[in-house]
């Protein structure tokens, strides 16, 4: 197969343009075929394809993966779509209508703004970006080429979230203090080797890489544990954070707040010492200017020697999204919460949709051509990824830890001096001298919402580099150029 090349790419994708100029603007109506490619063929790319194949009219008519094994085992499924390492070829081709990114973080934006720029609508996972700046490229390309472009925050789609806004526009829990958002689930080590990893046979390393750094990998394994390289991935904060963001940024500011305007850091990657970079342990103030947001990650069991996850105490919950009030609080998660008088006592449940819905809306918005039909438009998938980079910017910029330092950082705000204390219990509880890990507390960023970037004496050169990817550059001729 002969490699394709990005001035030959451009070419095809200018023709493809041209020739879908017509289609573009036009209503397709409920007969009319959506030929679907999918970008990405790991467990959620996999799972998408079947989710979308569900919807009436659509066709899965590509796959596309860098890695053999996994571009085989779907091509078993679907024999009769186009199966290739290289998603440009699957851009290329004038019969495809749509496409579903599911590969690496460092890939999303990347892909997206090729398929736009090649006349494709586009759903893309969370994170919807590796980077602040990447998600408003993503934005201009969908704009520019008037391309549909919805992100994977499937929640949007369930009826449960503007049932929940209803109610508590009802005032039955009177007016909102503040928002919790916890992210507890327990994961494991992804090991340390002593010598770098060797790349399988069955994938393309050069297309698995696209637009990160060629270095070495300490790890056990290449796929999914990506998500614990800053590299490629975007830690938990990254992976499960869009989720609990969205929720805040749809349910709490109904969309009215883009980025916050300061947040600040701190945590770690405790105990494992192993080949991630990224923190497994991780707290986060976020002011908005309007209710303040606390955000925890825990990827640590709820204590030494047990297998289940945390809980956050003070409610006795898992839930993702806490929001506590004059009159009592709500917590959620996916597919159900429940809200509670002041003593605790379960005053109102709400039962779900799980996110069966999500690819129905996406799929009407093809063929409407109406952005505003999008639940979860691109731009909003940008500002709930984007407050998920804001924590992991704040967290690599920081330094060595100290619990009165952390505290100052938001001085005398008690919600912000709970989430500290609970850290420290959190590692008493699982057995760590804080003086044998590489702690960190990060600066207070200052971020103009309108020009989404960095402002006053956090705005340093390094600082500025991480918040747009710049540290870590664009390889070759895997560029965004919108």
């Amino acid at each position: 197969m002969n490699p394709i090349t990005r001035r030959r790419f451009l070419k095809g994708t200018l023709a493809a343009g041209a020739a879908t100029a017509l289609s573009a603007g036009r209503v397709l109506g409920a007969n009319d075929a959506i030929n679907m490619a999918f970008i990405g063929l790991g467990g959620r790319g996999s799972g998408s394809a079947k989710w979308f194949s569900k919807v009436k009219g659509v066709r899965v008519a590509g796959l596309a993966d860098p890695d053999e094994s996994r571009l085989g085992s779907n091509k078993k499924r679907w024999a009769d779509a186009k199966a290739v390492k290289d998603m440009r070829q699957l851009l290329d081709d004038k019969a495809i209508n749509a496409v579903c990114i599911s590969n690496c973080n460092h890939w999303h934006a990347l892909s997206a703004v090729w398929a736009a720029q090649a006349g494709k609508d586009v759903y893309v996972e969370k994170p919807v970006c590796w980077s602040i700046w990447e998600g408003r490229q993503m934005v201009k390309a969908a704009r520019k080429h008037s391309r549909i472009m919805q992100a994977g925050t499937q929640q949007r789609s369930d009826p449960m979230q503007e049932q929940l806004k209803a109610w508590l526009d009802e005032g039955h829990l009177g007016k909102m203090k503040y928002v919790r958002l916890n992210r507890y689930g327990r994961r494991d080590s992804i090991g340390k080797r002593s010598s770098p990893l060797e790349i399988p046979d069955s994938v393309d390393y050069n297309l698995w890489l696209g637009p990160a750094k060629d270095q070495p990998i300490y790890r056990n394994k290449l796929q999914y544990d990506w998500h614990w390289d800053f590299n490629t991935g975007s830690g938990e904060l990254g992976n499960w954070g869009p989720h609990l963001t969205d929720d805040c940024r749809n349910v709490v500011f109904r969309d009215k707040v883009g980025l916050p305007i300061r947040c600040v850091a701190g945590g770690g990657r405790l105990k494992w010492h192993d080949g991630g970079n990224t923190p497994n342990t991780h707290f986060i103030y976020f002011d908005t200017g309007v209710v303040p947001v606390i955000m925890d990650v825990h990827n640590l069991p709820r204590k030494a020697g047990e297998n289940s996850s945390d809980v956050y105490e003070k409610r006795r919950s898992r839930g993702f999204l806490i929001i506590e009030c004059e009159n009592g609080y709500y917590a959620g998660g996916r597919g159900g919460g429940a809200a509670y008088d002041p003593s605790g006592k379960k005053i109102k449940s709400f039962s779900g949709d799980a996110g069966g819905k999500h690819a129905q809306n996406f799929i009407d918005a093809v063929r409407s051509r109406r952005v505003d039909d999008l639940k979860s438009d691109i731009e909003q998938g940008h500002y709930s990824t984007a407050w998920c980079h804001c924590g992991n910017v704040a967290w690599r910029l920081g330094t060595g830890y100290n619990k009165q330092e952390a505290m100052a950082r938001v001085r005398g705000y008690k919600p912000w001096e709970e989430v500290i204390e609970e850290f420290h219990a959190h590692c008493d509880a699982n057995k760590i001298d804080l003086k044998d890990e590489e702690l960190k507390l990060g600066p207070v960023l200052e971020i103009d919402p309108k020009t989404e970037t960095l402002k006053g004496a956090c705005a340093t050169p390094q600082a500025k580099a991480v918040w747009t990817g710049a540290d870590r550059g664009w390889r070759g001729e895997f560029q965004i150029k919108v």
